[in-house]
């Protein structure tokens, strides 16, 4: 799961491997209502900012910048959770992906004097953005409670062989297989030297299987970390979200599953408690 940081805010952007989710906010019908549900479920704040390409809300824990909330602009774009992929060459980036099978769908743009962005999905057709960080760069805090902590992409079985070979050529992931006959799971770690681990891996890739929706497209799953995973469950609830998987335990903690009061899926972890 995620490095456990938090950064001093402002100043220059933190330096990370490319392909490292660096960022995430949610497209949502109703940014007030977002930002109701999301500062009582996990206690953030918000900085509103619309000075460039319209409102957006930065979500803040303890201060530290942890995710975005924006409105939909189109009631054709999905309301959901995405996650960024930092990157020192957004333009060379998008090149690569087009090479490597994937799509660009929205080409390269600055964002004020904060970066560069753009949205690309892989040839499973799993959206995920890129980011450049100028004067802005991503997470402040992650791994703890009230901040992103974790992402993985589900894709078909169809598509899994493309899928694995386009994240493996684009980012130069390291790369392992989980060793169970349950889950179809392969854990990325940033390119480099040395055999990948669960204290460098950032993210994965798992397979939508039968317990799925036949109708559910390939997509990112972005993960919260919780203290307590059941008593969040219970206030997602209260403020009328829905839990699609009640709370499990695994070896990295006890997990569930949700959508918010307008339908973002996202997840929730709460690493074990320390013996």
């Amino acid at each position: 799961m995620a490095a456990t940081t938090a950064r001093t805010p402002g100043g220059a952007p933190d330096e990370r491997p490319e392909g490292t989710p660096c960022w995430a906010d949610a497209l949502l019908p109703d940014l007030e209502a977002g930002k109701r549900f999301y500062g009582e479920l996990f206690g953030w704040t918000f900085t509103d900012s619309g000075e460039t390409y319209g409102p957006y809300a930065t979500a803040l824990s303890d201060g530290l910048r942890v995710a975005g909330l924006a409105p939909k602009r189109d009631g054709r774009m999905p309301t959901a959770w995405g996650v960024y992929l930092a990157t020192a060459d957004a333009v060379a980036l998008a090149a690569r992906i087009r090479e490597a099978g994937g799509q660009i769908i929205t080409a390269p743009m600055r964002v004020g004097a904060a970066g560069i962005t753009a949205l690309a999905a892989d040839p499973g057709g799993a959206v995920f953005g890129i980011w450049q960080a100028e004067r802005r760069g991503g997470f402040e805090k992650e791994g703890l409670p009230g901040s992103y902590c974790w992402t993985e992409v589900y894709t078909r079985a169809r598509d899994k062989d493309a899928v694995d070979a386009f994240y493996a050529g684009v980012f130069g992931y390291r790369t392992r297989d989980l060793d169970d006959p349950s889950a179809d799971f392969r854990v990325w770690s940033p390119a480099g030297s040395g055999e990948p681990t669960d204290a460098d891996a950032i993210g994965g890739r798992s397979v939508i299987g039968g317990a799925f929706p036949a109708e559910m497209p390939a997509h990112f799953l972005v993960y919260f970390a919780v203290a307590d995973c059941d008593e969040t469950v219970a206030t997602a609830l209260r403020l009328g979200g829905r839990a699609t998987e009640d709370p499990f335990d695994t070896p990295y903690g006890r997990i569930a599953l949700l959508t918010d009061n307008q339908g973002a899926a996202f997840a929730v972890l709460a690493e074990p408690k320390a013996a």
